[in-house]
């Protein structure tokens, strides 16, 4: 049982398939939009139930808790040799071939 006032992350469909834009990409059509918010759990509860949070900007939001305490999970992906290259261009550490 996750405490009222623990801080988690709720998951709130937006969207359903039928009801996104008909100009966004095929694959992108065929799931939900999904919206992730952390705040402030209202109520005890467990994982998968239906909650309200209070976000840090004091909304109220409606979903699916997903996890209690949750970390920010985000980078810039894998390592890219370009990039390693155009750092070089840039720092002029490189020679750029002249034709």
């Amino acid at each position: 049982m996750i405490k009222q006032g623990a801080w988690v992350q709720i998951k709130k469909i937006v969207l359903r398939p039928e009801e996104r834009a008909e100009n966004i990409p095929e694959d992108t059509k065929l799931v939900p939009l999904v919206m992730w918010t952390k705040g402030y759990l209202l109520d005890d509860a467990k994982i998968g139930d239906t909650v309200k949070i209070k976000t840090v900007v004091g909304r109220i939001e409606e979903g699916i808790l997903t996890e209690a305490n949750p970390t920010f999970r985000h980078d810039y992906g894998g390592f890219v040799m370009e990039i390693l290259k155009i750092r070089e261009i840039v720092k002029g550490e490189a020679k750029i071939d002249e034709e």
